[in-house]
């Protein structure tokens, strides 16, 4: 899934991260499923994205073991949605570390809105990547909550996420 070259082979691990996470499209597909939203058309609805674009890139999640397929009934077709595996899951502080520079290095279009997230252990906001700065816990799927940009009043718990 690569951008431009295939650093898998790459000694730095920086270069291999990038082989897999360094398209927008694969960080902002890993946003939502870490939020709930895990089947394609509401994927495709919530980022704007091209068919093509983003069944090519779920297909890349799957296949670096980011993401699971998973079935689901009540349709006339068989249809699947997207669940997190335990790698995928992996990537939350990559997340969190990205909302923090960009918290403190670029302007949101409206003063105020942006994204938060929080350890479900204590109830902080945290301001580090990947542990809680309050009570010293790591910062899992199972104990992190977002407060989102658009909806900032709901905490969307993160547990959910894999499952």
């Amino acid at each position: 899934m690569a951008l431009r070259s295939d650093w898998s082979g790459q000694a730095c691990p920086i270069a291999r991260t990038l082989d897999v996470l360094g398209d927008p499209w694969v960080v902002l597909i890993l946003r939502e499923i870490f939020t709930g939203n895990r089947r394609f058309d509401t994927l495709k609805h919530s980022l704007g994205i091209a068919d093509s674009v983003l069944s090519g890139r779920l297909a890349g999640l799957v296949e670096h073991g980011l993401l699971a397929k998973s079935a689901y009934a009540g349709a006339a077709r068989p249809r699947v949605e997207y669940v997190l595996t335990e790698k995928g899951a992996d990537t939350l502080p990559v997340l969190h570390a990205l909302s923090l520079w960009g918290r403190k290095h670029t302007v949101p279009p409206e003063q105020g809105a942006t994204m938060r997230f929080y350890c479900l252990e204590c109830g902080n906001e945290s301001h580090s990547a990947d542990w809680c700065v309050d009570c010293a816990r790591p910062l899992t799927v199972e104990t992190t909550g977002w407060r989102r940009a658009r909806s900032p009043e709901i905490l969307l718990e993160l547990r959910s996420a894999g499952r």
